[in-house]
């Protein structure tokens, strides 16, 4: 089945004005069961796995996308520190690294991010072939987590005109409350001014953007974020273009046939995203 962009009633036009619009998202089927591909990494074996998958491992994922690969995966601790893909994040290792994010250095690379409301976001260079997985959260996003993963792969030959970004299924904007200081501390990453702004200003700077992140809400002290529009806003100050940029029609609150939920179950049980490096 493909899915496209207008398909989802999730994908708000937001989403469709700050990325991609050709994109498509396809639902691929591995025994039955559903996992998404996006269009715009079509030259790497990936997926964005349902919870259909759950409790499978990364090393029983990578078989799926590439059965040759070797595997990499990190304990995530909402941080923004971004590794290489070496002997210590090998999905074999019983003690994994601290990290959020994986950058490939060589072929036949799998790496890995889990999430359950937080953005998957999944990361390929057009010309060296390899990618990054990394898992942003809003407190991977305050500390610009993405960037760090495009400086990591500037650092080993990539320009970032060649790079290709696709945020995956995570919790949309209008279900996510957060209170106005995580907001603020979020939207400080794309507030203009050099100087410290207070929390009504980056607030009143977020609502005035032509595709807010931010929405109202009815409880004192509090507004919904959307993390993902943030994130786009990072990497547009960083001079990504639009045709760079894929964000998945899907939100893990609000479909649960799909995506667990930390936010809707309060339990702790992920979804793993993979790409493979060319």
């Amino acid at each position: 089945m493909t899915i496209n962009n207008s398909d989802s009633q999730t994908l708000n036009k937001s989403y469709q004005a700050l990325s991609k619009n050709d994109v498509t998202w396809h639902w691929q089927k591995w025994q039955g069961l559903p996992y998404l591909t996006c269009s715009l990494l079509q030259n790497w074996p990936h997926g964005f796995f349902t919870n259909h998958f759950f409790p499978n491992t990364p090393i029983e994922l990578t078989n799926i996308l590439h059965s040759d690969a070797e595997v990499y995966r990190v304990k995530q601790v909402h941080g923004n520190t971004v590794l290489k893909a070496e002997k210590s994040t090998l999905a074999t290792e019983e003690n994994y690294a601290e990290a959020d994010g994986l950058i490939t250095e060589k072929a036949k690379q799998a790496v890995w991010a889990c999430s359950a409301d937080c953005v998957p976001v999944l990361i390929a260079d057009q010309k060296t072939g390899q990618v990054a997985a990394v898992h942003a959260g809003w407190r991977g996003t305050a500390a610009k987590i993405v960037s760090v993963a495009l400086a990591g792969l500037e650092a080993q030959g990539s320009q970032l005109s060649d790079l290709l970004i696709v945020l995956g299924p995570a919790i949309a904007g209008e279900v996510y409350q957060v209170s106005e200081e995580v907001a603020a501390q979020v939207g400080e990453t794309i507030f203009p001014e050099t100087n410290k702004a207070n929390v009504e200003e980056i607030l009143n700077f977020m609502n005035l953007l032509p595709h807010p992140p931010i929405l109202s809400d009815p409880e004192p002290g509090k507004v919904r974020l959307d993390v993902r529009i943030v994130n786009i806003l990072q990497l547009e100050k960083l001079g990504i273009g639009k045709e760079q940029v894929a964000i998945a029609p899907y939100c893990t609150y609000q479909q649960p046939d799909y995506f667990f939920s930390y936010r809707r179950e309060k339990q702790k049980k992920v979804q793993w995203s993979g790409i493979v490096s060319g």
